[in-house]
Parts: structure tokens; sequence; C-alpha cells
């Protein structure tokens, strides 16, 4: 069982650990100190929601869902573009220097975009649901152990991303640096957005992971 909490982890944190449009966007709210808790609840959540799921045996069936993959294709290529060019029209209208001052989003905002994230990537699916399941079936009886590796995985990463975000606060005290960080937002969602858009499910296998979600 060991073994396979620890297969588990690993493997979580090979497919979370990437420059995604959810982890992007949960790094940003950590920056700003808004809704950090909510957010990584969320996203942690739904993680641990398909993994489970995927253990379960609903992999094999979504795996045979083209409809429902294609279809979520087009809603995170809409999703993305939309809010990568908010992101793009931020640097063209910077807030402020400091931010614990940059403006809130409203908590019931926060909590769809973040379940948008999550739920309409559909490489999300492929991660959880089918990658972790397919895995966790050659431990047999211990599939469970794999699972509660994959979760823990989610759970840490999402904690440490959101929560330590904040200690890059001093280094975004500029309109400069917010203008820097949201023009790599921006790219992150327009090249995942473009990458569903033109290669399909196939082409963005290890750049959205759980965290593009990922």
């Amino acid at each position: 069982m060991i073994t396979a909490i620890l297969a588990g982890l690993l493997t979580g944190l090979s497919l979370i650990v990437a420059l995604g449009s959810q982890n992007a966007y949960v790094l940003r709210q950590g920056i700003l100190r808004s809704h950090v808790l909510v957010v990584v609840s969320v996203c942690a959540v739904s993680d641990l929601v398909l993994i489970c799921a995927g253990v379960g045996g609903m992999g094999a069936i979504v795996s045979h869902a083209g409809w429902a993959l294609e279809a979520l294709r087009w809603f995170g290529v809409v999703f993305l573009g939309w809010y990568g060019i908010g992101s793009f029209r931020r640097v063209l209208r910077p807030g402020a220097l400091d931010a614990m001052d940059a403006p809130r989003e409203t908590r019931s905002r926060v909590v769809a975009k973040a379940a948008a994230f999550t739920w309409l990537n559909p490489h999300v699916y492929i991660d959880t649901l089918v990658l972790h399941g397919s895995i966790a079936a050659t431990y047999g009886s211990a599939r469970w152990g794999f699972a509660i590796g994959g979760c823990l995985a989610s759970i840490v990463w999402f904690s440490g991303l959101g929560y330590g975000a904040r200690f890059l606060a001093p280094l975004l005290a500029s309109r400069r640096a917010w203008q820097v960080l949201d023009t790599l937002i921006g790219c992150t969602m327009i090249a995942i957005a473009a990458g569903l858009a033109l290669g399909g499910l196939g082409g963005l296998g290890g750049l959205g992971g759980l965290g593009g979600l990922g």
C-alpha cells in the first residue's frame, strides 16, 4: 500500500507541476491574497473527485466519449481565449502598485473561474480519469492507495502554490512587474487555447497537466 501511495504521489506531481491555465490562476490569486482558500479548495476537491472517479472505473467510459471531450475542448478554447484577452487588457491598464490594494473579485466569481479552469479543460479528464485510472488498475487491490497518493499530490501542490505565492508579492510591488506577470499569464492562456484549437487533445498533453488544470 505504501508503494502504491508513493507511486500515486509522484505520478500526480509529475502531471500537475506545469504552467497551465489553472496553475496560473491559482498563482495570481495567491499573489493577490484574494480568496486563496476558496481557489485552492475548488481545484483540489475537483481533482480528488476526478481521481477517485478514474480509479473507480469512470476512465474507461470517458476514454470512449470522444464527443464529450470534443465539446469540452471548444468550450475550453473560448474560455481560455477570453481570459487571456482579459490579461492583456490588464497589461494596458495595470492596477494598483501594491498587491494588497489590487482590485478583488467576488467570492462567487472566483469560484466560477476556478471551476471553469478545472472542468472546461479536457486534459484534466485524460490526466485524472484515464491516466490515473489506468495506472491505478495495475496495482490491483492497492489501487486506492495509488488514488490517495494522487489526491495528496493535488492538495500539496495547490496549497503550496496558493499560499506560497504571497512571498512573490514584494517582487510585484511595481506596475511594471504586474504587467510582466499578466503578460505571461495572457500568453499562457492564449497558447493553451491555440494548442487546443489547432492540435486537438493530443497537442498539449504535457502542457496542461492537471493544472492546465492546470
